[in-house]
C-alpha cells in the first residue's frame, strides 16, 4: 500500500468513525453557542474533534483543526491534517442537511488527500492526487462543461442572504444556495455541480478537504486573489476561494474579472 492509499484508508476510517459520533446528536434539536465573530459551535463540534485527533494523528505530523488550539509546531511538519469537525454547523443546528465532517492531508503546504462526509444525505467523497477520487464508492470527476451558459453554480447562503450574490442575478449561469463551503466543493469535485466560489475570505479548514478534491478529481482550484492554494500557513486565513470544471477556469476568472472593473468604476464615480 502506497501512503497516498494509506492516507486515504485512514481519512475513511475517521469519518466512519466521526458518523457515528454524530448519530448521538439531533440537527436542528442541539444548543449552540457563539464564538469570537458569532460562528456557532455545539457539543457535536467538540466530539467529532476529539475523535478526529483520536482517529488520525500519528508521530511527526501537524494538526489545524476550526475546534483546537492552533499548535505553531505545525509550521516545522511537512505532513499536516487540516480538518473542520462540522462544516455548516449552522445549517446543522438549523437542520438544514447541509453539512459535513472535512479531512484533508497537506503536504509540503499542498492538499494532496482529502475526504468529505455528509451523514444528512448519506453522501462520501473520498481520494487522493494518486488515487482519484470516488462518491460512495463510485469514480467520480468534475463536470467537463466548456462554458458558464446553464451551468449549476453553488453559492454560500450566507453570502446570498447579506446580498452578495446580487450582483450575478442576471449572470449565465443557475446560482444555488447551499451551506458548507467543505460540502460544495466535494459535490464540485463529484460533478454533482459545476462550478462553486466564495466572495469572502475563508479558513484553511473550511478549504482544504474540499479543494484537495477538485484537484485530484481532474477540476481546478484558485484563491480568489488568483493564485494556487497553498495550506499549513502561519494565518490560516485565506482571500476566498474558486473551485469547478477544468474548462470553467477561464470564463470564470474573465466574469469576476469584468465585475470587478464594474464595482471599480461605480465607486469612482
Amino acid at each position: 500500500m502506497t501512503q497516498s492509499q494509506d492516507t486515504v484508508v485512514r481519512i475513511h476510517a475517521a469519518l466512519e468513525a466521526a458518523r457515528a459520533v454524530l448519530k448521538t446528536f439531533t440537527p436542528g434539536a442541539i444548543e449552540a453557542e457563539y464564538k469570537a465573530g458569532h460562528d456557532p459551535v455545539t457539543e457535536a463540534d467538540r466530539a467529532v474533534d476529539r475523535v478526529l485527533r483520536e482517529n488520525l494523528l500519528r508521530e511527526g505530523e501537524g494538526w489545524l483543526s476550526e475546534e483546537s488550539v492552533d499548535n505553531l509546531s505545525r509550521l516545522e511538519k511537512r505532513r499536516v491534517w487540516v480538518v473542520d469537525p462540522l462544516d455548516g454547523t449552522r445549517e446543522f443546528v438549523q437542520g438544514i442537511p447541509e453539512f459535513c465532517v472535512s479531512i484533508a492531508m497537506v503536504e509540503d503546504g499542498i492538499p494532496v488527500a482529502g475526504g468529505i462526509c455528509n451523514p444528512a444525505t448519506d453522501e462520501l467523497i473520498l481520494g487522493s492526487r494518486e488515487t482519484g477520487v470516488t462518491y460512495n464508492g463510485q469514480p467520480a470527476h468534475p463536470s467537463q462543461r466548456k462554458g458558464l451558459h446553464g451551468a449549476l453554480v453553488l453559492a454560500s447562503r450566507s453570502e446570498v442572504k447579506r446580498g452578495e450574490w446580487k450582483q450575478f442575478e442576471s449572470a449565465e449561469f443557475n446560482i444555488r444556495p447551499m451551506g458548507s463551503v467543505a460540502y460544495k466543493l466535494g459535490l464540485v469535485a463529484a460533478g454533482k455541480a459545476d462550478l462553486t466560489f466564495t466572495l469572502v475570505p475563508k479558513n484553511e479548514w473550511d478549504v482544504a478537504a474540499g479543494a484537495a478534491l477538485v484537484e485530484s478529481a481532474g477540476g481546478f482550484i484558485l484563491t480568489l486573489n488568483n493564485s494556487p492554494l497553498r495550506c499549513n500557513q502561519k494565518d490560516p486565513l485565506l482571500s476566498g476561494l474558486l473551485g469547478g470544471g477544468p474548462f470553467l477556469r477561464a470564463p470564470l476568472l474573465a466574469l469576476l474579472d469584468r465585475h470587478a472593473q464594474t464595482v471599480g468604476d461605480d465607486k469612482s464615480r
